[in-house]
């Protein structure tokens, strides 16, 4: 069977296209789309990502306005988090650490929620294949 290999876009509805990518890029440094077909597009580290269904009403998604929820991967929560408050984005820290990492949250310039992830766990030491694991 045939299998996408990863996540090739993630396209979100903004009052303002530019100021979202520029802030994308100055505070998680995700580079905006290219300007042409001869630059590549920002390339991600390869690593773990949960795709899933979320039920109706859920409070993952911040209210019935908000129908998508984004989680980024970051090597090290608590310098992201620092990098992120020196430059004047209200961040908040999961004081909880989970099995699988600690989570922070945060909101982009039209109130999007972004979450950040510090993998740990089976996510942080490379795939199992759940084969693996019968």
């Amino acid at each position: 069977m045939e299998r996408v290999t990863g996540i090739g876009g993630f396209f979100f509805k903004t009052s303002d296209p530019d100021r979202s990518a520029a802030w994308y890029a100055k505070h998680l440094g995700v580079e905006p789309p290219p300007p042409s077909y001869e630059t590549s597009s920002w390339w991600q580290e390869s690593g773990p990502t949960v795709f899933a269904g979320m039920p109706m009403g859920s409070d993952h998604f911040d209210g019935a306005e908000r129908s998508w929820s984004i989680n980024f991967r970051v090597a090290d929560l608590d310098k992201m988090v620092d990098q992120l408050r020196r430059a004047g984005v209200e961040v908040d820290v999961d004081p909880e650490e989970y099995p699988n990492g600690r989570f922070a949250n945060l909101r982009d310039p039209d109130g999007n929620g972004v979450q950040l992830w510090q993998a740990a766990g089976a996510d942080a030491t490379g795939p199992v294949s759940r084969a693996a694991l019968d």
